[in-house]
């Protein structure tokens, strides 16, 4: 994605393999909702993040069905969406460790892409 193409319609998607449950989506939309860089770009209305469905799945998924969207909102977005990016990517790695710690079992891998939200 180029420096103002389509910003207001881009986001980062996050996805849990197949092994992920709807608590393990639910916790990890909870610990980027924390995540301060992240909490404070929610704040200023710079940032949405969302669960949806999953849209490129045919038939019943083997996981969740659902999928993280964070939604980047404002004319400066361009500016910062490979800096988010990032900070998610290291947000999803810290939840895997975290979860690993709290709970019984290997947590399931996550993908972090950018995604254009006209493209669902």
């Amino acid at each position: 994605m180029a420096e103002g193409d389509g910003v207001a319609d881009a986001g980062i998607r996050v996805r849990l393999d197949g092994t992920a449950s709807e608590s393990d989506i639910g916790a990890l939309r909870k610990w980027l909702e924390r995540e301060k860089p992240l909490h404070e770009r929610v704040r200023a209305g710079e940032l949405r993040i969302l669960e949806r469905s999953r849209t490129d799945e045919e038939g019943a998924p083997m996981g969740a069905g659902l999928e993280i969207v964070l939604v980047v909102v404002g004319a400066g977005a361009g500016v910062v969406f490979t800096e988010l990016l990032e900070q998610v990517k290291r947000a999803v790695t810290a939840w895997r460790a975290n979860r690993r710690d709290v709970e019984n079992g290997e947590p399931p891998e996550g993908r972090v892409e950018p995604v254009d939200l006209d493209d669902r």
